[in-house]
């Protein structure tokens, strides 16, 4: 019997057994919807380009405020210390999210991985720490 399940091995091609899939084929998957994007994307802007009217006006050309009749110029002054408290935000999110990670692997890392978490924390601290000696975190 041993015998018999040896020679049907053996009349099975090897390289059936063992055959790995062909990754290569893949990427041609890839460039070939990445040059049908970039075509399709192409005759639409052209195309656009071709049938839009022209025409200006002095209604088209007014600045548009969603929907509001524009009060002043379109160049006035805004205060920055919104747009820097906008940023320290984002600045302090984003670097919150990489505490996620390291939440994650907190057991595994060991000491070492609480040496730095301390010492990225810190750093967070002192950035902190000078915006609010700047005033940065004013909302006036």
């Amino acid at each position: 019997m041993f015998g018999v399940a040896t020679g049907l091995l053996a009349s099975v091609p090897l390289r059936r057994l063992l055959s790995v899939p062909d990754y290569s084929l893949s990427y041609v998957y890839v460039f070939a919807f990445f040059v049908v994007g970039a075509i399709f994307v192409t005759v639409l802007l052209t195309l656009s380009r071709l049938v839009a009217p022209r025409k200006a006006t002095k209604e088209k050309l007014r600045t548009y405020e969603s929907g509001e009749e524009p009060i002043g110029q379109a160049w006035g002054r805004y205060p920055t210390h919104f747009y820097v408290f906008a940023l320290l935000f984002v600045v302090f999110d984003v670097e919150v999210i990489f505490l996620f990670p390291w939440a994650v692997l907190f057991r595994s890392l060991g000491v070492t991985g609480l040496i730095e978490v301390i010492v990225f924390i810190a750093i967070l601290v002192v950035g902190l720490y000078y915006a609010w000696k700047k005033g940065a975190l004013n909302w006036y």
